[in-house]
């Protein structure tokens, strides 16, 4: 088994309520007992908007790999907002839903469609906040860092 640490968050309608919602999404279809992080607000990130985040990381213990888990994770993501993240020039838009897979474990992919440990996770206080407080002790495979000292960094 091996802990999965995913970011759920919503700038769009019933923020909380999103994110309440493909957290429990998550544990139905995935069959997991799902640990919740307090909620995080925030600014958006990458992009310009009037909208607030709401942000709230998960973990759980599961056996699907890397592709797996992700496949899964946006299936769920397309069931409660199909909408794209992007705006037609590439850059961000505001959603309803966006689920990322930050860390499995202490696995390492970087393929054209999955990159694990997320790649932009230790510039995100909205993903390392509740990582820190989900999985304290918890090391970046490559750079052997925990959530706290990343933040840190950020400070």
């Amino acid at each position: 088994m091996l802990r999965a640490h995913v970011n759920i968050g919503s700038n769009l309608g019933e923020s909380l309520a999103m994110v309440e919602r493909a957290a429990g999404a998550i544990e139905r279809d995935l069959k997991v007992e799902v640990k919740r992080s307090a909620p995080v607000t925030s600014e958006p990130w990458g992009y310009e908007s009037a909208s607030a985040y709401v942000n709230m990381g998960i973990c759980f213990d599961t056996r699907l790999d890397g592709a797996t888990l992700l496949r899964r994770l946006l299936d769920i993501e397309r069931s409660i907002s199909p909408a794209s993240h992007r705006n037609a020039d590439g850059s961000y838009a505001d959603r309803l839903i966006d689920i990322d897979l930050i860390a499995l474990g202490d696995t390492v992919v970087s393929t054209p469609s999955l990159i694990l440990p997320h790649p932009r996770m230790h510039l995100r206080p909205f993903v390392l906040i509740p990582m820190r407080e989900l999985d304290p002790t918890w090391r970046h495979p490559l750079t052997g860092l925990t959530p706290g000292e990343m933040l840190s960094r950020l400070i």
